[in-house]
């Protein structure tokens, strides 16, 4: 079975986010002085072949540790979902 996979990797949020504050600090320059606090992470997709749900959430999570996410500095979170197969 095919699933596809969406990942949010964001920085820990004990750690300073440089990227987010300077855009935070610049909102109000564009006249959105209420919005503050922003924090930017990135954002993944992924196919994978698997045998059930489980096996993918596995895979994916494994994806996540060793290779798309620097634990040190950031969190992960993913949802996995069946493709429809196509008739």
């Amino acid at each position: 079975m095919k699933f596809q996979a969406s990942i949010d990797i964001m920085p820990l949020p004990a750690l300073l986010d440089p990227q987010g504050k300077a855009v935070s600090s610049n909102m109000k320059n564009i006249g959105l002085a209420t919005i503050g606090n922003v924090r930017i992470g990135k954002h993944i997709t992924l196919e994978v072949e698997a045998a059930n749900q489980a096996e993918a959430e596995d895979q994916v999570r494994m994806a996540c540790e060793k290779l798309l996410a620097n634990q040190i500095m950031e969190q992960f979170e993913f949802r996995v979902e069946a493709l429809e197969a196509v008739a």
